[in-house]
């Protein structure tokens, strides 16, 4: 196989929903896969995941990552899902360099879970391209993980694509059971704003999400979910464009907005 070309990547967040999603093609796994049909291949994926949330900053630096089964209750041939992607020790270790002086643990034992493997089962579905995770820090707030991004926006002209996972709108407590459920009003608020300030590069409120009231308190009770995105917007350039991909409330309080910031996205 030959090496993908140096070229600058977009940053991308994936609103990644249920795992079945790995298993059930649907409009947003359409959507996933197109955006890894599109533009130039990267040489790796940086990848931030809702489901690696601990008290500390950590990057994966094993050269074979293990995929991590970390839910329970779905049917046998998720938990069998395997996404051998290798790893890449030297992009870990140019993620320390970058955000030093913060300290940041090279892991060997973590991998790949669920949130960055049922996304890019669809975007790179031959699992070749290297893919590195970064942990989110349970110690920080919204406004560190904005600035991890900006920290790390560089490696996208090293041809590296910065990935988010997780959900701008996830609150399992209120989740429906029936598929065809209506999507709560203050799901359909908060989604709604969240996408309105990605596209006009109006990242502030974002990072003070909880001025949106009710609606925020709802669709953000707790922060894993929602904190991916804001390192994917602190990626962001000036010249890029914001593109929706997909979007959408799924069993009514899980929101599947996904975007991606190119300077070729119209």
């Amino acid at each position: 196989m030959n090496e993908p070309a140096t070229t600058t990547q977009p940053a991308i967040f994936y609103g990644h929903g249920s795992p079945m999603n790995t298993l059930e093609p649907n409009r947003h796994t359409e959507a996933w896969r197109r955006s890894g049909a599109a533009g130039p291949r990267p040489r790796a994926i940086l990848a931030i995941s809702a489901h690696w949330y601990v008290e500390e900053t950590a990057v994966t630096a094993m050269a074979r990552p293990r995929t991590i089964h970390d839910f329970y209750g779905f049917p046998a041939a998720l938990h069998a899902f395997d996404y051998p992607a290798p790893g890449d020790p030297a992009l870990a270790e140019r993620v320390r360099a970058l955000l030093a002086p913060l300290p940041v643990r090279a892991d060997h034992d973590w991998g790949l879970d669920h949130g960055t493997w049922s996304v890019l089962a669809h975007v790179y579905p031959d699992a070749d391209v290297p893919v590195v995770q970064l942990s989110l820090d349970a110690r920080r707030d919204a406004a560190f993980h904005y600035e991890l991004g900006r920290g790390l926006g560089v490696l996208r002209d090293e041809g590296v694509r910065i990935v988010g996972s997780g959900n701008a709108v996830h609150h399992l407590g209120l989740l429906a059971r029936r598929a065809d459920a209506p999507p709560h009003d203050w799901a359909l608020a908060f989604e709604a704003q969240v996408r309105d300030c990605v596209l006009r590069d109006d990242v502030a409120p974002l990072i003070d999400y909880e001025r949106f009231g009710e609606a925020a308190r709802l669709a953000v009770p707790t922060p894993e979910h929602y904190l991916p995105l804001l390192t994917v917007l602190g990626a962001r350039r000036p010249d890029d464009r914001a593109a929706i991909l997909t979007e959408g409330i799924e069993l009514g309080s899980i929101g599947m907005l996904s975007f991606a910031l190119d300077r070729a996205a119209a």
